[in-house]
């Protein structure tokens, strides 16, 4: 075949795949997303505004400093912050998955030494932000592990993950030693903090004892709990202890151990007082997604990690002692491992961009529903994702920031941040996916394009994200007429903010700067612009008329618009 020939045969099929791409977009049934605002379903909580992270000395580090200021700004609540390692033995020592504030040594005489030097350093952070301690006990100083050699590991991203379970995560050799150092510890914060302002925290133990980072027994970890928990409620009766802070209830062995341990708290006495008198003020567990490789694409599994917290709530719904208690999912997550990155987990590569974003978006709209569902009372949702110190740009870590540019993600908790009042009713019968739906099987066919909605005194919110477990951004746009009901008979201020591929992303602004590893000042000054949150629109008003407002609008695969109406 000639030359020619073959150049123009190639550009005709470049063509015709062109045509036909565009005649699917233009094919794709519009969808109508109807807002009810006179129907009230709950309380728009801001269960998102609780974050956490294994390397508790990134919290005052230049980068750690500057992204907990734009998280405790975005919120109008203030944000509780989980950290591990708070009472590590080291210099104030971090690395991957390590931190240290080496709060508690002995003496050559076996004599205690508290020094609350780093830990304060960390909580003075938060409290100076508005924030708040989600305060871990954990992990196993030095000088109480019962096997505390070797005691620090040195893990980097691709060396076996069993490697980081040293000497810190084993029981304690003495614990009237350990309790004592708990009851120490609560009792410096109040000294310090005022009993107001630590009474507003929450104290939990340890750290998924069901796996590798308890190298005890079920009973052991117990026995940690009651004697940690006696301890709190000595030094300040009033404080707010709880656990046990297990992997996902999806995996049977997980749920067993938190059936057990509500178990022991209902039936048991407690090992630190030999009385039936537990304390447990909220009951906490994780759940994490499960991303794989499918044709080198990245296909997320949203539904594994809604089926974690069905299961935690159908477990502690079937609890009529417990049913009413706070929950917390310590870490809610697309996934397990915040610092195994890209290069390494190339299943991971959906952080730097707008699925990290979508998902999100998609993922905790369920979880206000799936607590509807089960009848049960969840106060906050940890994300795990925080910043890493020192790495290269976009390498891909489950973090909020690289290099202190905000990622895509952190756009998506401003946007929660300006809904508040009451959740009210989205029309889901001409949407593609209910609540059950998606846990049960996943976004794998059809697009998961949907919203969540508040209502306030003065205003009203609508979120509406276009969402799928694979990472294909040629899934076409989405068509959308939004309508909300029960408006003013005024005029109303609308505001269109957006996250996609060109709007409040920083991810792309760095590529199309050819992926510097050594950005310029004026690079860094445009990416961090880009990292804000934008208007897809100017503000532009509208009148409502026989209380509703329409608004038609496209959204692009995994993108999410926030529409924000103010009236009198």
């Amino acid at each position: 075949m000639k030359p020619l020939l073959i150049k123009t045969l190639l550009t005709f099929l470049v063509f015709s795949f062109t045509i036909i791409h565009l005649k699917a977009q233009e094919q794709v049934e519009k969808v109508n997303i109807q807002v009810n605002l006179d129907k009230k379903i709950g309380e728009m909580d801001p269960i998102w505004a609780w974050w956490g992270y294994d390397e508790p000395n990134y919290t005052y580090m230049k980068d750690g400093k500057k992204l907990l200021s734009e998280i405790a700004s975005l919120s109008p609540v203030p944000v509780y912050v989980r950290a591990h390692s708070l009472l590590v033995t080291g210099e104030g020592t971090h690395a991957l998955k390590w931190g240290s504030t080496n709060a508690y040594t002995e003496d050559s005489d076996g004599n205690p030494v508290y020094d609350w030097t780093i830990v304060d350093r960390i909580f003075d952070t938060y409290i100076e932000r508005g924030m708040k301690p989600f305060a871990q006990i954990g992990f196993m100083p030095e000088a109480l592990s019962s096997k505390p050699e070797p005691y620090r590991h040195h893990w980097y991203p691709g060396a076996p993950y069993e490697e980081i379970y040293t000497g810190w995560a084993y029981p304690p050799n003495d614990y009237e030693k350990y309790g004592e150092l708990v009851y120490q510890w609560v009792l410096h914060c109040v000294d310090r903090y005022g009993k107001e302002e630590v009474d507003s925290w929450y104290w939990e133990v340890w750290n998924e004892p069901n796996i590798g980072y308890w190298q005890g027994t079920m009973e052991e970890y117990f026995m940690l709990y009651d004697y940690a928990a006696d301890a709190v409620k000595r030094a300040l009766p009033s404080a707010k202890i709880g656990g046990p802070e297990t992997t996902g209830p999806g995996w049977d062995k997980a749920a067993e151990f938190l059936t057990a341990f509500l178990d022991h708290v209902r039936d048991d006495n407690s090992y630190a007082t030999g009385k039936k008198d537990i304390p447990l003020d909220f009951i906490s567990f994780h759940a994490k997604g499960s991303p794989k490789l499918v044709d080198d694409m990245v296909q997320m599994n949203i539904g594994t990690q809604l089926r974690d917290i069905s299961e935690g709530f159908r477990i502690v719904a079937s609890y009529p002692e417990f049913k009413d208690l706070p929950i917390i999912i310590g870490e809610s997550d697309p996934e397990g491992c915040a610092a195994c990155s890209v290069n390494d987990y190339p299943q991971n590569d959906y952080r730097n961009g707008t699925m990290y974003a979508s998902y999100t978006a998609a993922a905790f709209s369920r979880k206000y529903e799936l607590a509807d569902h089960f009848g049960v009372n969840l106060l906050g949702a940890v994300t795990w994702g925080f910043e890493f110190e020192d790495q290269p740009w976009y390498a891909g870590f489950r973090d909020m920031a690289t290099n202190g540019v905000d990622k895509p993600v952190l756009n998506v908790f401003r946007m929660f941040g300006m809904m508040e009042g009451d959740r009210v009713a989205i029309n889901q019968e001409e949407l593609a996916y209910g609540f059950l739906d998606v846990r049960d099987h996943s976004v794998r066919e059809k697009q998961d394009i949907n919203a969540i909605a508040s209502k306030s005194d003065q205003g009203a919110a609508v979120m509406i994200w276009n969402y799928h477990d694979n990472n294909d951004l040629t899934i076409p746009d989405a068509s959308i007429s939004l309508q909300i009901e029960g408006m003013p008979g005024k005029k109303i201020l609308v505001q269109h903010f957006r996250i996609d591929q060109e709007h409040s992303n920083s991810y792309t602004l760095w590529k199309k700067m050819g992926s510097p590893q050594d950005p310029s000042n004026e690079q860094i000054e445009a990416l961090e612009k880009a990292g804000q949150l934008e208007h897809y629109t100017s503000p532009f008003w509208v009148e409502s008329k026989d209380g509703m407002v329409e608004i038609e609008l496209t959204l692009p695969a995994q993108g999410i618009s926030l529409f924000k109406l103010d009236w009198e």
